[in-house]
């Protein structure tokens, strides 16, 4: 007995030993291999190829050093008695290869599909489209092949498997209870399926929030991250956007209509401004051309409300041109027209 553990010992050895510096050698050519592909990929100036590249570079290696193990455990220790347990890790470590290449081939896809889009176009509404389409079937894809390789690796274990069967009786009352139980869960990564199809927000969609005012910045299948205009980010669960109301100033298209109001006196000329804000407008990059009105909107007994409504390509050109305008409507009035701000007029008995 002594001696057949020794022998075995010694054969594990020498057999461990072996492998490790061969993964060494491996290790070393393949750098020097990797090397040589990634100056070509650097000359051939193809963002794809390089990001291809580094992307596999480790997935690669790794399915190398597996084909190693599985060669040295067929060959040198099929014979030991924890063979079965080499067999059942090599089995594993498959099942996580092709898993983790799977998904580095689901980002490639992805990647690939992003670059065909440009979001920093004026009329970027396809493209946003598109870019939240492919981002959240990309978390879906990824989330079954994670869940299909955790499933497949249990089936591995003659324990789990006879749980399993074991549990087949009462399958009806588990699936009530797993039901109720992720219920959230599973109307949460529904509702995102939803919202992909639907679409009733996309990236970088323009909303308004709980009283903010924001960009839709990160769509995932559990919740949406909003990037408030003072850098704050909002992060709700997404069922909000099915469940409750909410605005989105760039639903079908960017082109938004602003709005100043200002209180002046009733002496206030309003045709005035209906001259001198073209003049303020001309040359202003953040006006589109395509809307500008002046209207007396309200009156109370102290003063009359006047509306300006102007037109912009995107709520920010917007945003900027309604601070702008209103500063110089301010000094507008402030220079040719000092004593018609709205005021309180006191009359002496």
């Amino acid at each position: 007995m002594q001696e057949y553990f020794n022998n075995e010992t010694i054969k594990l050895s020498i057999a461990s030993l072996s492998f490790f510096v061969i993964l060494i050698v491996i290790y070393f050519i393949y750098k020097f291999l990797f090397s040589i592909l990634r100056r070509r990929v650097i000359r051939s100036n193809n963002k794809i190829d390089n990001f291809i590249v580094e992307l596999f570079k480790i997935p690669s290696l790794w399915l190398i050093y597996w084909i190693l193990f599985k060669v040295f455990s067929h060959f040198y220790l099929s014979e030991l008695k924890l063979f079965p347990y080499l067999e059942h890790i090599n089995t594993l470590l498959i099942i996580f290869s092709i898993t983790w290449i799977s998904l580095k081939f689901i980002k490639a896809g992805e990647y690939y599909l992003l670059r065909k889009f440009d979001i920093n176009s004026d009329d970027n509404l396809k493209a946003r489209k598109n870019i939240t389409q492919v981002k959240v079937f990309k978390g879906i894809a990824n989330s079954i092949i994670i869940i299909i390789a955790i499933s497949i690796s249990l089936l591995t274990f003659e324990q789990a498997r006879t749980i399993g069967l074991s549990l087949l009786t009462s399958a009806g009352i588990i699936g009530i209870i797993v039901g109720f139980a992720a219920q959230k869960s599973i109307g949460l990564i529904l509702a995102g399926i939803q919202i992909a199809i639907t679409q009733p927000i996309r990236l970088d969609d323009v909303v308004i929030v709980e009283g903010e005012w924001g960009r839709i910045e990160e769509i995932t299948l559990t919740y949406v991250v909003v990037k408030i205009w003072d850098e704050r980010r909002l992060v709700l669960p997404i069922t909000w956007f099915l469940e409750k109301p909410f605005q989105n100033w760039t639903r079908t298209n960017a082109d938004i209509i602003g709005t100043i109001f200002i209180k002046v006196d009733y002496t206030f000329p309003v045709e005035s401004l209906r001259i001198a804000i073209p003049e303020m407008l001309k040359g202003n990059i953040n006006w589109d051309g395509r809307v500008f009105n002046v209207q007396v909107t309200d009156t109370d007994e102290r003063s009359k409300e006047v509306r300006l409504l102007l037109s912009s390509s995107d709520s920010s050109k917007n945003w900027d041109l309604r601070t702008e305008i209103r500063e110089k409507l301010i000094d507008f009035i402030n220079e040719n027209y000092p004593d018609t701000f709205a005021k309180i007029r006191i009359k002496n008995i």
